[in-house]
Protein backbone atom coordinates (compact mmCIF):
# COMPACT_ATOMS: atom_id res chain seq x y z
CA UNK A 1 0.00 0.00 0.00
CA UNK A 2 2.66 2.75 0.51
CA UNK A 3 3.90 1.27 -3.08
CA UNK A 4 0.94 2.40 -4.49
CA UNK A 5 0.94 5.68 -2.51
CA UNK A 6 3.88 6.14 -3.80
CA UNK A 7 3.27 5.51 -7.14
CA UNK A 8 -0.22 7.45 -7.39
CA UNK A 9 1.48 10.45 -5.76
CA UNK A 10 3.37 10.37 -8.69
CA UNK A 11 0.90 10.03 -11.12
CA UNK A 12 -1.06 13.01 -9.58
CA UNK A 13 2.12 15.22 -9.89
CA UNK A 14 2.66 14.35 -13.67
CA UNK A 15 -1.59 15.15 -13.87
CA UNK A 16 -0.92 18.42 -12.52
CA UNK A 17 1.98 19.37 -14.53
CA UNK A 18 -0.07 18.02 -17.75
CA UNK A 19 -3.26 20.14 -16.10
CA UNK A 20 -1.06 23.30 -17.06
CA UNK A 21 -0.95 22.75 -20.75
CA UNK A 22 -3.98 20.18 -22.04
CA UNK A 23 -7.48 20.92 -21.11
CA UNK A 24 -8.81 18.52 -18.02
CA UNK A 25 -10.20 15.49 -20.03
CA UNK A 26 -7.23 15.36 -22.63
CA UNK A 27 -5.71 15.17 -19.05
CA UNK A 28 -7.97 12.34 -18.01
CA UNK A 29 -7.71 10.69 -21.62
CA UNK A 30 -3.94 10.88 -21.53
CA UNK A 31 -4.22 9.00 -18.25
CA UNK A 32 -6.00 6.11 -19.53
CA UNK A 33 -4.43 5.78 -23.30
CA UNK A 34 -0.77 5.93 -21.32
CA UNK A 35 -1.35 2.93 -18.95
CA UNK A 36 -3.37 0.66 -21.18
CA UNK A 37 -1.12 -0.90 -23.23
CA UNK A 38 1.08 -1.54 -19.97
CA UNK A 39 -2.66 -3.17 -19.13
CA UNK A 40 -3.00 -5.44 -21.53
CA UNK A 41 0.74 -7.31 -21.77
CA UNK A 42 -0.37 -7.83 -17.96
CA UNK A 43 -3.20 -9.25 -18.38
CA UNK A 44 -2.07 -11.38 -21.30
CA UNK A 45 0.75 -12.44 -19.32
CA UNK A 46 -1.52 -13.75 -16.60
CA UNK A 47 -3.70 -15.28 -19.37
CA UNK A 48 -6.68 -13.49 -18.37
CA UNK A 49 -8.23 -12.81 -21.28
CA UNK A 50 -10.79 -15.58 -21.55
CA UNK A 51 -13.71 -14.31 -20.58
CA UNK A 52 -13.15 -11.00 -20.78
CA UNK A 53 -16.57 -9.60 -22.69
CA UNK A 54 -18.40 -11.97 -20.22
CA UNK A 55 -19.26 -9.05 -18.23
CA UNK A 56 -21.82 -6.66 -16.51
CA UNK A 57 -21.48 -3.76 -19.33
CA UNK A 58 -23.90 -1.44 -17.74
CA UNK A 59 -22.11 -1.30 -14.58
CA UNK A 60 -18.72 -0.83 -16.61
CA UNK A 61 -19.92 1.91 -18.49
CA UNK A 62 -21.48 3.02 -15.41
CA UNK A 63 -17.76 2.70 -13.96
CA UNK A 64 -16.17 4.25 -16.68
CA UNK A 65 -18.54 7.30 -16.54
CA UNK A 66 -17.61 8.08 -12.97
CA UNK A 67 -14.05 6.95 -13.76
CA UNK A 68 -13.84 10.08 -16.57
CA UNK A 69 -15.83 12.43 -14.09
CA UNK A 70 -13.56 11.76 -11.15
CA UNK A 71 -10.02 12.25 -12.75
CA UNK A 72 -11.56 14.91 -15.37
CA UNK A 73 -12.44 17.19 -12.07
CA UNK A 74 -9.27 16.30 -10.25
CA UNK A 75 -7.09 17.34 -12.79
CA UNK A 76 -9.36 20.65 -13.02
CA UNK A 77 -9.03 21.21 -9.13
CA UNK A 78 -5.29 20.44 -9.76
CA UNK A 79 -4.54 23.30 -11.76
CA UNK A 80 -5.80 26.02 -8.64
CA UNK A 81 -4.64 23.80 -5.45
CA UNK A 82 -1.58 22.13 -4.29
CA UNK A 83 -1.03 18.37 -4.23
CA UNK A 84 -1.74 18.73 -0.26
CA UNK A 85 -4.82 20.83 -0.18
CA UNK A 86 -6.56 18.16 -3.06
CA UNK A 87 -5.58 15.11 -0.91
CA UNK A 88 -6.84 16.87 2.32
CA UNK A 89 -10.14 17.17 0.43
CA UNK A 90 -10.14 13.81 -1.23
CA UNK A 91 -9.54 11.97 2.37
CA UNK A 92 -13.40 12.04 2.71
CA UNK A 93 -13.98 9.70 0.23
CA UNK A 94 -13.96 7.33 3.24
CA UNK A 95 -16.93 8.73 4.69
CA UNK A 96 -18.76 9.36 1.76
CA UNK A 97 -18.23 5.18 0.87
CA UNK A 98 -19.67 4.62 4.13
CA UNK A 99 -22.63 7.18 3.57
CA UNK A 100 -23.67 4.97 0.10
CA UNK A 101 -23.24 1.99 1.83
CA UNK A 102 -26.37 2.30 3.49
CA UNK A 103 -28.60 3.04 0.79
CA UNK A 104 -26.64 0.86 -1.60
CA UNK A 105 -25.26 -2.20 -0.37
CA UNK A 106 -27.89 -1.45 2.83
CA UNK A 107 -24.87 -1.76 5.21
CA UNK A 108 -25.60 -1.35 8.83
CA UNK A 109 -24.00 2.23 9.85
CA UNK A 110 -23.91 2.57 13.77
CA UNK A 111 -24.43 5.86 15.53
CA UNK A 112 -20.58 6.73 16.34
CA UNK A 113 -19.94 5.94 12.12
CA UNK A 114 -22.40 8.22 11.32
CA UNK A 115 -20.78 11.13 14.06
CA UNK A 116 -17.28 10.29 12.37
CA UNK A 117 -18.81 10.89 8.49
CA UNK A 118 -20.01 14.57 10.16
CA UNK A 119 -16.77 15.01 11.52
CA UNK A 120 -15.07 14.00 8.13
CA UNK A 121 -17.47 16.61 6.75
CA UNK A 122 -16.45 19.51 9.43
CA UNK A 123 -12.51 18.44 8.38
CA UNK A 124 -13.48 19.28 4.72
CA UNK A 125 -15.46 22.79 5.51
CA UNK A 126 -11.89 23.56 7.42
CA UNK A 127 -10.02 22.75 4.23
CA UNK A 128 -12.00 24.84 2.24
CA UNK A 129 -11.53 27.53 4.85
CA UNK A 130 -14.13 28.53 7.49
CA UNK A 131 -13.67 32.74 7.07
CA UNK A 132 -15.32 31.22 3.35
CA UNK A 133 -12.57 32.78 1.23
CA UNK A 134 -12.07 29.09 0.03
CA UNK A 135 -15.40 27.56 0.43
CA UNK A 136 -16.62 28.60 -3.12
CA UNK A 137 -13.40 28.33 -5.18
CA UNK A 138 -14.00 25.82 -8.21
CA UNK A 139 -10.60 24.15 -7.33
CA UNK A 140 -12.02 22.99 -3.73
CA UNK A 141 -15.50 21.99 -5.42
CA UNK A 142 -13.88 20.01 -8.01
CA UNK A 143 -11.65 18.17 -5.72
CA UNK A 144 -14.80 17.22 -3.57
CA UNK A 145 -16.90 15.90 -6.46
CA UNK A 146 -13.76 14.08 -7.58
CA UNK A 147 -13.99 12.24 -4.02
CA UNK A 148 -17.79 11.69 -4.41
CA UNK A 149 -17.28 9.92 -8.12
CA UNK A 150 -14.63 7.46 -6.37
CA UNK A 151 -16.86 7.09 -3.33
CA UNK A 152 -19.81 6.12 -6.06
CA UNK A 153 -17.16 3.96 -8.35
CA UNK A 154 -15.89 1.87 -4.61
CA UNK A 155 -19.08 0.92 -4.00
CA UNK A 156 -19.74 -0.17 -8.06
CA UNK A 157 -16.62 -2.02 -7.62
CA UNK A 158 -17.88 -4.17 -4.80
CA UNK A 159 -20.87 -5.05 -6.82
CA UNK A 160 -18.92 -5.65 -9.77
CA UNK A 161 -16.83 -8.04 -7.59
CA UNK A 162 -19.36 -10.67 -7.12
CA UNK A 163 -19.40 -12.00 -10.85
CA UNK A 164 -16.63 -9.89 -12.91
CA UNK A 165 -12.66 -10.31 -12.65
CA UNK A 166 -10.42 -8.03 -11.41
CA UNK A 167 -8.93 -8.40 -14.68
CA UNK A 168 -11.86 -7.14 -16.78
CA UNK A 169 -12.47 -4.72 -13.91
CA UNK A 170 -9.25 -3.26 -14.63
CA UNK A 171 -9.47 -3.57 -18.26
CA UNK A 172 -12.70 -2.32 -19.33
CA UNK A 173 -12.25 0.54 -17.02
CA UNK A 174 -9.38 2.00 -18.92
CA UNK A 175 -10.75 1.11 -21.82
CA UNK A 176 -13.70 2.76 -21.92
CA UNK A 177 -12.53 5.53 -20.35
CA UNK A 178 -10.33 6.30 -22.85
CA UNK A 179 -12.78 6.19 -25.56
CA UNK A 180 -15.39 8.67 -23.94
CA UNK A 181 -12.44 10.78 -22.48
CA UNK A 182 -11.06 11.19 -26.57
CA UNK A 183 -14.59 11.43 -27.58
CA UNK A 184 -15.12 14.70 -24.85
CA UNK A 185 -11.65 16.04 -25.73
CA UNK A 186 -11.95 15.54 -29.21
CA UNK A 187 -12.89 18.89 -30.21
CA UNK A 188 -10.34 21.23 -27.94
CA UNK A 189 -7.74 18.36 -28.48
CA UNK A 190 -4.20 20.44 -28.02
CA UNK A 191 -1.14 18.46 -29.66
CA UNK A 192 0.83 16.55 -27.74
CA UNK A 193 4.14 18.18 -27.63
CA UNK A 194 7.34 16.07 -27.64
CA UNK A 195 8.33 17.51 -24.59
CA UNK A 196 6.12 15.94 -22.61
CA UNK A 197 7.68 12.69 -23.32
CA UNK A 198 9.07 11.50 -20.16
CA UNK A 199 5.92 12.92 -18.12
CA UNK A 200 3.77 11.06 -20.04
CA UNK A 201 6.37 8.10 -19.76
CA UNK A 202 5.85 8.77 -15.78
CA UNK A 203 1.97 8.80 -16.04
CA UNK A 204 1.85 5.46 -17.82
CA UNK A 205 4.19 3.84 -15.50
CA UNK A 206 2.67 5.17 -12.06
CA UNK A 207 -0.31 4.58 -12.75
CA UNK A 208 0.41 1.29 -13.89
CA UNK A 209 1.96 0.20 -11.17
CA UNK A 210 0.00 2.18 -8.59
CA UNK A 211 -3.10 -0.15 -9.65
CA UNK A 212 -0.83 -3.76 -9.25
CA UNK A 213 0.30 -2.42 -5.59
CA UNK A 214 -3.53 -1.63 -4.46
CA UNK A 215 -4.89 -4.51 -5.56
CA UNK A 216 -2.23 -6.64 -4.20
CA UNK A 217 -2.50 -4.34 -1.03
CA UNK A 218 -6.16 -5.07 -0.57
CA UNK A 219 -6.20 -8.79 -1.44
CA UNK A 220 -3.56 -10.03 0.71
CA UNK A 221 -4.12 -7.79 3.40
CA UNK A 222 -6.94 -6.81 6.20
CA UNK A 223 -8.49 -3.67 4.97
CA UNK A 224 -8.22 -2.01 8.31
CA UNK A 225 -4.85 -2.79 8.23
CA UNK A 226 -4.18 -1.61 4.51
CA UNK A 227 -6.71 1.50 4.17
CA UNK A 228 -5.20 3.91 6.67
CA UNK A 229 -1.44 3.80 4.65
CA UNK A 230 -3.63 5.83 2.15
CA UNK A 231 -3.23 9.22 4.48
CA UNK A 232 0.38 8.92 3.69
CA UNK A 233 -0.61 10.69 0.61
CA UNK A 234 -0.44 14.14 2.02
CA UNK A 235 3.27 14.00 2.87
CA UNK A 236 4.40 12.46 -0.53
CA UNK A 237 2.04 15.76 -1.19
CA UNK A 238 3.80 17.90 1.47
CA UNK A 239 7.33 17.25 0.37
CA UNK A 240 6.40 17.27 -3.79
CA UNK A 241 4.59 20.45 -2.99
CA UNK A 242 7.70 21.79 -1.94
CA UNK A 243 10.37 20.56 -4.08
CA UNK A 244 8.89 21.57 -7.35
CA UNK A 245 6.48 24.69 -6.47
CA UNK A 246 7.84 26.06 -3.27
CA UNK A 247 4.51 25.62 -1.28
CA UNK A 248 3.78 24.58 1.76
CA UNK A 249 0.01 23.65 3.47
CA UNK A 250 -1.41 26.63 5.59
CA UNK A 251 -2.43 25.80 9.37
CA UNK A 252 -6.12 25.13 8.48
CA UNK A 253 -4.90 22.30 5.35
CA UNK A 254 -3.27 20.50 8.10
CA UNK A 255 -6.25 20.78 10.74
CA UNK A 256 -8.07 19.62 8.35
CA UNK A 257 -6.76 17.02 7.14
CA UNK A 258 -5.82 15.61 10.80
CA UNK A 259 -9.66 15.83 10.92
CA UNK A 260 -10.79 13.84 8.28
CA UNK A 261 -7.77 11.43 8.38
CA UNK A 262 -8.81 10.56 11.96
CA UNK A 263 -12.47 9.93 10.78
CA UNK A 264 -11.00 8.42 7.88
CA UNK A 265 -9.29 5.70 9.98
CA UNK A 266 -11.89 5.08 12.83
CA UNK A 267 -14.63 4.22 9.92
CA UNK A 268 -12.34 1.66 8.28
CA UNK A 269 -11.65 0.23 11.73
CA UNK A 270 -15.03 -0.08 12.70
CA UNK A 271 -16.01 -1.66 8.97
CA UNK A 272 -13.80 -4.21 9.93
CA UNK A 273 -14.51 -4.84 13.16
CA UNK A 274 -17.91 -5.23 12.54
CA UNK A 275 -17.61 -7.90 9.42
CA UNK A 276 -15.52 -9.77 12.17
CA UNK A 277 -18.38 -10.04 14.03
CA UNK A 278 -20.81 -11.33 11.65
CA UNK A 279 -17.84 -14.10 10.32
CA UNK A 280 -15.97 -14.90 13.37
Amino acid sequence: MLIAVMMFSFMDTTMKLLSATYPATQVTALRALSSLPLLCAYIWYRGAFRGIFNVRWGMHVFRAVLGIAMLTTFAYGLKALSLAEAYSIFFIAPALITMLSVFVLKERVVAGQWVAIVVGLVGVLVVLRPEGSGFLTLGGLAILAAAACYAVSAITARLLARTDSTESMMFWLLTLMAIGAVALAWPMWVPVRAADGATLLALALSGFFGQLAITKAFSTGKASIVAPFEYTALAWGVAIDRLLWQALPDGYTLLGAGIIIASGIYLVRRESAHKESEHP
